[in-house]
């Protein structure tokens, strides 16, 4: 498939709720597979703002991990795009990533509460914007890899966000329980 460059970034057609994929097929912007590619596309966005804070903080703990992911949230925006033509990304380094991260962890003896400091919050806002691009991912046809992906990257954040907080994490008090 040939690249085609953006010459004009205003073209009216999706005024009428169209849009156009990579292949140049029409589609409605209100299909699964559009929201999937604009929740992905999001998710960029925001790992871009989590890399500036993190800069702010003084950390590049993970600038090599973000930058790659940031990459290759774009090659699964193009495999959402394109119907599968451009292979989604392989989850297997981010699996050794949690994995190497979580046995530097506490065990968990109960749901965290997102929060801490900012750049944790943060890095929890990418969690749950990941979580919601797997969501439409699932609800697209033939994007059971992207969904895949995208599992084993909110698993990441999450525990990125939990390395990054600072003291005793906040848990969860569970149902009935009282605050003492």
């Amino acid at each position: 498939m040939a690249k085609r460059r953006i010459t004009r970034v205003t073209t009216r057609r999706g005024d009428a709720g169209q849009t156009s994929l990579a292949d140049g097929s029409s589609i409605a912007k209100s299909s699964e597979r559009v929201h999937a590619i604009g929740a992905v596309d999001e998710l960029n966005s925001f790992v871009g703002w989590l890399v500036a804070r993190l800069s702010i903080d003084g950390t590049d703990r993970f600038e090599e991990s973000l930058g790659r992911l940031q990459q290759e949230l774009f090659d699964l925006g193009a495999h959402l795009a394109t119907l599968g033509a451009v292979p989604a990304p392989e989850p297997e380094w981010i699996e050794s990533q949690v994995s190497s991260l979580n046995e530097a962890l506490p065990p968990l003896t109960e749901f965290v509460i997102p929060g801490g400091s900012e750049t944790v919050s943060l890095t929890h806002v990418c969690r749950t914007v990941c979580r919601r691009a797997e969501r439409h991912a699932w609800a697209t046809e033939d994007a059971a890899d992207a969904a895949r992906y995208l599992n084993r990257l909110s698993d990441l954040f999450f525990v990125m966000a939990r390395t990054l907080t600072t003291g005793a994490e906040s848990q969860w008090r569970g149902t009935g329980k009282k605050d003492v």
